[in-house]
């Protein structure tokens, strides 16, 4: 850890809002960037518990490494910070954005302190992942010869349908609406994510030879 006390010297941050003045004049998302070291300093305040709670069954269903992307991210090692978190997540700038963020009420800090920011540190390192070109298509490196039928676009069908296309399954996805991202499109409003963020999830799926039928 860069910072061995920074869970106690440390107070939690988390991006501010537009005014609302700003914030009624259009439909997009409304949080104000933030700077990168102030991320790192936020990801300081991570006490690399011995046991992590966050991680566990207290805490993120998908058990994504927070500690250890944590501590990537307060060294300033994004690259590999990205890498770590895509190992348990399909799609982070999408939970980072919507997920309540079980991680953060199972946190041990938060006994007797704020939470660290795991959300947000999750939405930032894969936002940096778009931003620096490191979501690129994977696609398998041989065909299985088996054919997968995925039942719907949402967010459990588009993970489903992304392992088992690099597992080398042909996969195509059945949507019944004219357009591809069932609730994260229809269900999810713009100011909670624009869905341009989907769109360029969906090219890495493309990408990868996830065929899509719509309107099914």
């Amino acid at each position: 850890m860069v910072d061995p006390k920074g869970f106690i010297t440390l107070r939690r941050a988390t991006p501010e809002r537009q005014a609302v003045a700003e914030r009624v004049r259009h439909w997009g998302e409304f949080y104000q960037p933030v700077p990168d070291a102030s991320v790192r300093t936020q990801a300081s305040r991570c006490m690399d518990c011995g046991v992590p709670f966050c991680q566990g069954d207290t805490g993120c269903p998908v058990r994504n490494i927070i500690p250890e992307w944590n501590g990537l991210v307060q060294r300033g090692e994004w690259r590999a910070a990205f890498d770590s978190l895509h190992s348990t997540n399909n799609f982070p700038e999408l939970t980072g954005r919507l997920c309540p963020a079980p991680c953060e009420s199972a946190c041990v800090l938060s006994i007797v302190n704020e939470p660290v920011a795991i959300r947000h540190i999750e939405q930032t390192i894969a936002d940096r992942g778009f931003a620096e070109g490191w979501v690129q298509p994977r696609p398998p490196r041989r065909a299985t010869g088996f054919k997968v039928a995925v039942i719907g676009s949402g967010p459990a069908g588009l993970a489903a349908a992304q392992q088992l296309r690099r597992f080398g399954h042909g996969v195509v996805v059945f949507e019944k609406s004219e357009r591809v991202g069932g609730l994260l499109r229809f269900g999810i409003p713009e100011f909670k994510l624009e869905k341009s963020v989907l769109d360029s999830r969906l090219d890495q799926l493309e990408g990868e030879g996830v065929q899509f039928r719509t309107g099914i």
